[in-house]
């Protein structure tokens, strides 16, 4: 509920299915766990997972929705040595090498037998959207997964139209205008953790922690050719966050106080509280986002 890492689109037209529609959408490809013989599922699951009956939450306009992913864990190095094995002892039943196409069918084989002893791992990932500000949100910290439920979504509504957000001036810019001149937009505020990649193809890249970002050293850095491409961030009292040249939103945390805002909402009642929660969360970066991309110079205008 609490989103560690946000990945911005933006709905190139309205979007339109109310919760109850995209609900009986997603039924379509809710998740279901893999069998013996299955390599990976994917599909949807309750957003509020026990505490919730249905494939999506929905509050004062906002949609919350959560993918899973299951994966059979088979190490290609296992595979690759139980094949070589297994292929050495029918060349030498057979006293020929095998060709192409009888090693495959032996991997089939050694797969179909492997698969039903394979341990699974899994993975959720949450998104939110909010039709009203044409935004859709993607906690996750990696690109591919973003994609992955994208495509999913996609599959499940027939179509999505969404592009990553576009901003007038490359993030890497601005974040290095404002380690520069030392000024920062009105509610951000410098942490201690940046990385500076040269502009170079072959340049190099130095990482800063727990360092003060406004020194000699690193003007000098920037002087040559160095331009920021991650630098920590808080925003107001309320977020800190690691902001990426892809505009990739990392390591998002949400102040104690924040936090504790819903402390008065009963415990007995789970279900309530996750609900007390999303709201204050949507709310919270529904302001925070449209603030973020104004202090980067905007957003670029669809032609």
């Amino acid at each position: 509920m609490w989103f560690k890492n946000l990945s911005v689109y933006r709905f190139t037209r309205p979007f339109e299915l109310t919760a109850e529609q995209l609900e009986t959408q997603l039924e379509t490809c809710a998740f279901t766990p893999c069998g013996s013989q299955d390599i990976s599922k994917f599909g949807w699951v309750k957003p509020l997972g026990k505490f919730g009956s249905m494939l999506t939450h929905s509050a004062q306009g906002h949609i919350l929705i959560c993918a899973r992913k299951e994966e059979k864990l088979l190490p290609t190095a296992f595979v690759n040595e139980q094949l070589a094995e297994k292929i050495e002892e029918v060349e030498h039943e057979q006293g020929r090498a095998l060709k192409k196409k009888e090693k495959a069918a032996l991997k089939e084989e050694l797969l179909h037998t492997l698969l039903p002893r394979a341990f699974s791992r899994t993975n959720q990932t949450l998104a939110w959207l909010n039709p009203a500000e044409n935004l859709l949100v993607v906690d996750s910290s990696s690109a591919k997964r973003a994609d992955d439920l994208l495509a999913l979504l996609r599959k499940s509504i027939g179509s999505l139209p969404v592009v990553p957000v576009a901003l007038k001036n490359p993030p890497e810019i601005t974040m290095t205008e404002w380690l520069n001149e030392g000024n920062l937009p009105a509610s951000f505020t410098l942490e201690d953790e940046a990385e500076l990649r040269s502009a170079m193809e072959e340049g190099g890249i130095i990482r800063c922690k727990k360092q003060d970002l406004m020194t000699d050293e690193i003007k000098h850095h920037l002087s040559n050719d160095k331009q920021v491409t991650k630098l920590a961030l808080t925003w107001g009292d309320t977020l800190s966050f690691v902001l990426g040249d892809d505009l990739s939103i990392k390591r998002l945390k949400f102040s104690e106080e924040l936090r504790e805002q819903n402390d008065d909402v009963s415990n007995e009642d789970p279900a309530a509280r996750i609900d007390a929660d999303f709201a204050l969360v949507t709310a919270e970066l529904s302001q925070f986002i449209p603030a973020l991309f104004a202090a980067l110079g905007g957003e670029e205008q669809a032609q």
